[in-house]
């Protein structure tokens, strides 16, 4: 039936049901051949236009199917609007706002205040919004018009940007706090020497220059564990290529960490067969030694640190650093790693911590492709495992 309305045969039928009225009139059979070829000759020359009009109406299908396949694969959450109704949605905004979005009117999906009233202003602009999708969340959305009736909505998410902007202000915060403390101690005794002068007794004296030197100390080691941790974050992106054997490296790097009166309490258990990894030797050495300090500083005095190093299944090498110590409270495992963080500030500061070691050690453990594992129990103490990617030996 569509064939049969495709051609043109019911005006082909029409001419000749006229051309056979006009026979019956008494027209000339010339004059009936002539209007008859004229006419059918009409319809077919006719046909070409309409074919002509009909893929008008698929261009505009084309052009919408070829806007969605467009946008689909873009990483910013799209999505296209007719009037308010939400027609097309790009895979990441089907995955921030799901799939029933499309067909809803978009001030029903969005349902924030403010990104109701961008949309009901009906022309181009952006706001940024706190909570359109979850509470701490931040995005910037800006609306854009094709024409009258369509408009694009883009949505950037702004939320990590301002996380990394509050960790840097708190990292600044925190770490002039830290430089303050010190610097103050020093400036405080230093300036009641100079002020008393040859008043105060060399005992008291001795006193005040050992509490300089100590503070002196702790400042120097605050401000190298700060360029420490700042060239390892630059560098976190790039893993290192040197190969190095990670059994000499440890054993070195156990046997230097803590003061020389505690060496005695250090004991290393090594694997006898070399173990390869990828590595920058001098952030694996600094590694060994912030968790061998610790477990010192931290463990009981009067027991023994055990150093251990080995491989497992899935060429990994494991290395765990044991104390007996008081061990940790469950609440504090997680922020362990943090910038400054704390379970007992005024023990860490006597021990002369600077509240940075284990910051270090996650950023290079990462920087290393590598994992991070803290676990204690108190009255027992505290295991941290490390485990690194090993590397097959060329010979």
């Amino acid at each position: 039936m569509s064939e049969f309305r495709s051609k043109p045969w019911p005006g082909v039928l029409i001419a000749i049901a006229a051309g056979i009225g006009m026979i019956v009139a008494g027209a000339d059979l010339w004059l009936v051949a002539a209007v008859l070829l004229l006419w059918v000759c009409s319809l077919w020359i006719a046909r070409p236009v309409e074919r002509m009009v009909q893929p008008q109406t698929d261009s505009v299908q084309l052009t919408r199917d070829g806007m969605r396949d467009m946008i689909e694969q873009f990483s910013l959450p799209l999505l296209l609007l007719d009037r308010n109704r939400i027609i097309i949605a790009n895979s990441a905004a089907r995955v921030v706002f799901g799939k029933h979005i499309v067909g809803q009117d978009a001030r029903v999906a969005l349902r924030h205040p403010q990104a109701i009233a961008l949309l009901d202003r009906k022309r181009d602009g952006s706001a940024t919004i706190q909570g359109l999708t979850t509470p701490r969340s931040i995005w910037k959305v800006t609306l854009h018009s094709i024409n009258d009736r369509y408009w694009v909505i883009e949505l950037h998410n702004r939320t990590t940007e301002a996380d990394i902007s509050r960790a840097h202000t708190d990292f600044v915060a925190n770490a002039s706090h830290e430089l303050r403390t010190p610097l103050a101690s020093i400036i405080g005794y230093v300036e009641t020497l100079t002020e008393e002068g040859d008043s105060v007794d060399p005992a008291t004296s001795a006193k005040f220059l050992d509490t300089v030197l100590r503070e002196a100390r702790r400042l120097q080691s605050l401000v190298s564990d700060l360029m420490s941790l700042s060239r390892i974050e630059a560098e976190k992106h790039d893993q290192p290529a040197e190969q190095l054997d990670f059994v000499k490296l440890v054993a070195k790097a156990a046997r230097d960490a803590g003061a020389a009166k505690d060496k005695s309490r250090v004991s290393i258990t090594l694997p006898e067969t070399e173990v390869t990894v990828r590595g920058d030797t001098q952030q694996l050495e600094q590694l060994v030694r912030n968790l061998v300090d610790n477990a010192l500083k931290y463990g009981a005095q009067d027991q023994p640190v055990n150093v251990v190093l080995k491989t497992e299944e899935g060429d990994r090498a494991v290395f765990t650093v044991t104390d007996r110590g008081e061990g940790i409270d469950p609440e504090h495992i997680p922020h362990l790693t943090r910038r400054f963080y704390r379970t007992d500030p005024g023990r860490s500061r006597a021990a002369g911590g600077t509240g940075l070691g284990l910051a270090i050690v996650k950023h290079i453990v990462e920087r290393h492709r590598g994992r991070l594992d803290i676990t204690s129990k108190k009255g027992e103490g505290t295991v941290v495992t490390v485990k690194l990617p090993t590397i097959e030996q060329t010979r």
